[in-house]
C-alpha cells in the first residue's frame, strides 16, 4: 500500500513525516499571509481614498471661498485642477481649462467616476450664491500606488511562504535525522544481536527521551534472553541428571542382571521419574506466571494451608511446632497457595537440624506467614539469590536429596503474583526464617 513503509525501510516522500509537516506549516502561513494581505489592502484602500476625498474637499472649500469672494473670474486660469461652476439650473458657468470638455457630474459627490477616460473622483461644495463647485481629482495614482502595493504583497507572501517551507523542510529534518540514525540502527538488531543499543542524542529533547527509553527496552529484552537461554540450559541439565540415573541403572541391570534387582531397579526409576515429575511440574508453574495466566481467586484459610502442611511434616517424623498459627483469610488461588506452604515446609525440611516452626498470623491488613528451621541458615549475600531459579547454595547441594532449585522461586513467583512479599532473615533458632506477606481477605 502507498501509505506502508517501502521494503527498503523508507517512507514514501509524499507519506513522510518531514513531507506532512513542512505542506501543513506552508499551507498555514500562506493562508495567513493571504488573509493579512487581503486586510491590509483593505485598510490602504480605505486610508489612500480618504486622504484623497479629504485633499479634494479641502481644495473645494479654498475655490468656494474663493468664488464667495473674488467670483468665477479666475476659474478658466486654474490650469491643475479640473472644476466646474454650476449655477441652480444645472448650467455650466465657469470652467478650468481640464474640464471644458464636457459636464460633471454634480448628483455623484465622493463618487469616484469616468472623466475623459480617466477615474476621478468627484467633490461638490455650494457657494453663498446658490451656486455648485463641482472639484473632479484624479484618483489614478491612488489605483496605482495601491496596485504596486498589492504587487508587492504578493511577492512578499511568495518569498515568505517558499522561506518558510524551505526552513520548516530543513528543521524537521535536522530534528527528525536521529529518528533515520535510530530506525537503521534498529533494523539491524535481531534475536542474536540484542547487545545492540539505538545512538541517543544529546539534545535532551523527546527524540532523545525515545532512545533512552528504547535503549532500556533493549535492556529489559537482553536481560529476559539471556535468562531465558539460561533457564533453558538450566532445565536441560536439570532433566538430563534423573534422565542419566536411569539409564545408568538400566544399562546396568542388562549388563551385570546379578548385580541389582528389579525390584532395585524400578525403585530407582520410580524416585527419578517423581523427580522430574516435579522439576516438570514446577517448569509448568512458572511459565504460567511469567505469562500471568488469570488464576481462580476466592477466599482461602491460609491457616488451614499450613496445619496441612504441618500434617505431613509430623508424619513423616519431622517436629513441627504450630502454636503460632492463628486464623487468617487470604484472596487467591488456593492451589498456588498451597504450593508456597508445601514449598517452604519442604525447605525447610530439607534444611533443619531437628526441628521446624510454622505461624500464621495477622499483621493490619496483612496476612503474614512464616516458616523457622534451626539449620545452618542463609548468608545474608545470598537472601536474594536463594528466590531465583534453579540456585542451590552449597549446603543444599551437599544435604539436597532431590531438589531441583524451583521451589523458592516458585514460591517468589506466587507470591508477586497475589501483591504480597517474600523475604528470608535468621531464625530464633539460628536457622532461616521465611517471611511471606500477602493481603489479608475482609
Amino acid at each position: 500500500m502507498a501509505d506502508q513503509v517501502t521494503t527498503s525501510g523508507r517512507m514514501p516522500l509524499l507519506r513522510s513525516l518531514r513531507a506532512r509537516i513542512t505542506a501543513a506549516a506552508t499551507v498555514i502561513v500562506a493562508v495567513v499571509m493571504i488573509l493579512a494581505s487581503i486586510g491590509f489592502s483593505a485598510v490602504l484602500g480605505s486610508e489612500v481614498r480618504d486622504a484623497t476625498t479629504r485633499a479634494a474637499e479641502t481644495r473645494a472649500s479654498e475655490l468656494t471661498t474663493r468664488i464667495d469672494d473674488t467670483g468665477t473670474a479666475g476659474i478658466p486660469d486654474l490650469d491643475d485642477d479640473i472644476v466646474q461652476v454650476i449655477d441652480e439650473s444645472g448650467r455650466v458657468i465657469a470652467a478650468s481649462e481640464d474640464a471644458e470638455d464636457g459636464t460633471l457630474p454634480a448628483d455623484r459627490d465622493g463618487e469616484v467616476v469616468t472623466y475623459d477616460g480617466d477615474p476621478v473622483l468627484i467633490v461638490v461644495e455650494e457657494t453663498d450664491d446658490d451656486m455648485r463647485v463641482v472639484l473632479a481629482t484624479p484618483v489614478d495614482g491612488d489605483e496605482a500606488t495601491l496596485a504596486t502595493a498589492g504587487w508587492l504583497l504578493a511577492a512578499s507572501t511568495l518569498l515568505v511562504v517558499l522561506v518558510v517551507a524551505a526552513v520548516t523542510w530543513w528543521v524537521v529534518g535536522r530534528a527528525l535525522r536521529p529518528v533515520g540514525r535510530i530506525r537503521r540502527e534498529v533494523e539491524d538488531i535481531t534475536a542474536d544481536r540484542l547487545d545492540r543499543r539505538v545512538p541517543e542524542p544529546s539534545s535532551g529533547d523527546e527524540i532523545a527521551a525515545l532512545a533512552v527509553t528504547m535503549n532500556r527496552m533493549l535492556d529489559r529484552l537482553d536481560a529476559s534472553a539471556t535468562a531465558q537461554r539460561r533457564f533453558v540450559s538450566d532445565a536441560s541439565h536439570e532433566l538430563r541428571s534423573p534422565l542419566a540415573t536411569m539409564r545408568q541403572h538400566a544399562e546396568l541391570a542388562r549388563a551385570h542382571p546379578d548385580a541389582t534387582t528389579l525390584d532395585d531397579l524400578a525403585e530407582v526409576v520410580a524416585a527419578e521419574g517423581v523427580r522430574m515429575q516435579d522439576l516438570v511440574d514446577g517448569l509448568l508453574v512458572l511459565t504460567r506466571l511469567d505469562e500471568q495466566a488469570p488464576q481462580r481467586r476466592g477466599v482461602v484459610d491460609l491457616d488451614d494451608l499450613a496445619l496441612a502442611e504441618v500434617s505431613r511434616l509430623r508424619a513423616a517424623g519431622v517436629t513441627v511446632d504450630s502454636s503460632a498459627i492463628t486464623a487468617v483469610q487470604v484472596a487467591g488461588d488456593e492451589r498456588l497457595l498451597g504450593r508456597i506452604a508445601r514449598n517452604l515446609a519442604d525447605n525447610a525440611a530439607r534444611h533443619a537440624a531437628s526441628r521446624i516452626a510454622v505461624g500464621v498470623a495477622r499483621d493490619g491488613a496483612d496476612a503474614v506467614l512464616t516458616v523457622d528451621d534451626d539449620g545452618s541458615g542463609i548468608p545474608a549475600s545470598e537472601r536474594e539469590r536463594v528466590f531465583e531459579r534453579f540456585v542451590r547454595l552449597d549446603e543444599g547441594r551437599a544435604r539436597d536429596a532431590g531438589g531441583s532449585g524451583l521451589g523458592l522461586a516458585i514460591v517468589a513467583g506466587v507470591v508477586r503474583a497475589s501483591g504480597g512479599s517474600v523475604t528470608v532473615g535468621e531464625s530464633p533458632w539460628g536457622g532461616a526464617r521465611f517471611t511471606v506477606r500477602l493481603p489479608a481477605a475482609g
